[in-house]
C-alpha cells in the first residue's frame, strides 16, 4: 500500500500529518480547476506554495491540498522603470537574484525570504525596511465567492502590516499572478539601521543592489532565516510573532528601552525585545526534553529540533505568549497561518 503524502514534507517546519488529496497545479487552469471542483464538492481546500509560513497539525489535512507550481515571468522596460508579472508559483528570492542580476532596484532587502511570489502579497512580507506593497501594483486572482477572475490594484489589496485583504479573507482570493514595478539603475538606499550599521553606512544612503543582498542574506543567516538542511534552527517558519502595534497610551506604560517604532496604526514595539525581557532566552525549551525549542539565533523564531510536533511548537508559543501577557499586558501574534486545527 502506498503511503498518503504528509505536510511535513511540504513546509519548512517539516510538521504536520498526512493529506486527504494531493494536486500539483502547473497551470493556471489547472490551479483554478483544482480549486472550483473542491469548493463544488464541498472540500476543504488548503494552498500551498513553499510552506515557509504554515504550522500544519499532526492530524493532517483531511480534504484537498493544492501545491502552487504555476511558472513565468514577464519583463517590460520602459525607461527608469521595468515592469515584472510573476506567475504565483516562481520562487521570491530567485526572483530578488534576477532583479538585483539586472540592476533593477526595489526589493533587494527582501533577499534570502523563502516561499514563492503568491505569498508575498497575503503577507504583504517585509525585512529590512522594504515591503512588498511599495513594489506591487496590481494582483490577479481568482475570486472564489465570484467564481471569476478579478484585478486588484495596489490600493485594492489594503495592505497594512503583515497584512492584506487576501489575509483578511483566507478563502476567498487565490493569488494567480503578481504585478511588480522596480526601478532600473544598480544602486539601492539602504532604509534600516541595523543593515545600515552592517553596511557602515547611514540610513538612506544608495549603495550597489548586489552589496545590500550580500548582507542581507548574511544577516538572516546569523538570525537562522536562510534554510538549510543541515541547520535545525532553520526549520521554522521563519519569525512566529509579528511585531505587536499598540497605542501611544499602552506603548507609554512600556520599559523606554524596548526598541518602538511609529506606524500609521499607533506604535510598534519588537516582539523579540519583548519576548527576552520576560525570560525566554536563545534556546529556550519548555522541558529538557522538548523537541521544539526557540532557535538559538533568534528569539523570534521557533523551531523544530526534530520530530517536533505541531503540538510541540504550539505549547511553546503559548508559554512564550502568557509569559509576554503576565509582564507587559501585551498579546503577541502569530505569523504562520494553521492548517488542519
Amino acid at each position: 500500500m502506498t503511503s498518503r503524502p504528509a505536510l511535513a514534507e511540504m513546509t519548512t517546519f517539516r510538521i504536520g500529518g498526512p493529506i486527504g488529496s494531493l494536486i500539483v497545479a502547473t497551470t493556471e487552469l489547472e490551479l483554478i480547476e483544482a480549486v472550483r471542483a473542491a469548493d463544488s464538492a464541498g472540500t476543504p481546500v488548503l494552498l500551498i506554495g513553499g510552506g515557509s509560513n504554515l504550522l500544519c497539525a499532526d492530524a493532517g489535512f483531511a480534504g484537498t491540498v493544492i501545491a502552487i507550481r504555476t511558472r513565468g515571468v514577464e519583463v517590460v522596460e520602459t525607461g527608469s522603470t521595468v515592469r515584472l508579472t510573476v506567475a504565483a508559483g516562481e520562487s521570491w528570492d530567485a526572483l530578488v537574484a534576477r532583479a538585483v542580476g539586472h540592476g533593477w532596484s526595489g526589493i533587494e532587502s527582501l533577499s534570502g525570504i523563502p516561499g514563492l511570489m503568491g505569498a508575498t502579497p497575503v503577507q504583504n512580507v517585509g525585512a529590512y525596511g522594504q515591503d512588498v506593497s511599495q513594489v506591487i501594483r496590481e494582483v490577479r486572482a481568482w475570486d472564489r465567492h465570484a467564481s471569476s477572475w478579478v484585478t486588484l490594484t495596489s490600493a485594492e489589496c489594503e495592505f497594512g502590516y503583515r497584512s492584506s485583504v487576501f489575509k483578511r479573507e483566507p478563502n476567498r482570493f487565490v493569488v494567480l499572478e503578481v504585478v511588480l514595478e522596480l526601478a532600473t539603475g544598480d544602486r539601492g538606499s539602504v532604509e534600516y539601521a541595523q543593515l545600515a550599521r552592517a553596511l557602515e553606512v547611514s540610513v538612506g544612503d544608495e549603495l550597489p543592489l548586489a552589496l545590500i543582498r550580500e548582507e542581507v542574506l548574511a544577516l538572516r543567516r546569523e538570525k537562522g532565516m536562510v534554510l538549510d538542511d543541515d541547520d535545525t534552527d532553520t526549520w521554522s517558519a521563519g519569525s512566529f510573532f509579528t511585531n505587536p502595534i499598540i497605542d501611544v497610551v499602552t506603548a507609554a506604560t512600556v520599559p523606554a528601552d524596548c526598541p518602538r517604532y511609529p506606524c500609521d496604526e499607533g506604535v510598534k514595539l519588537s516582539a523579540a525585545w519583548l519576548i527576552e525581557q520576560a525570560g525566554v532566552e536563545r534556546g529556550f525549551r519548555v522541558n529538557a526534553d522538548a523537541r521544539a525549542r526557540v532557535s538559538t539565533k533568534h528569539t523570534l523564531a521557533l523551531t523544530n529540533t526534530g520530530g517536533a510536533t505541531a503540538s510541540d511548537i504550539r505549547e511553546l508559543a503559548d508559554v512564550i505568549r502568557r509569559r509576554v501577557l503576565e509582564e507587559f499586558g501585551i498579546e503577541l501574534v502569530p505569523e504562520p497561518g494553521l492548517a488542519g486545527f
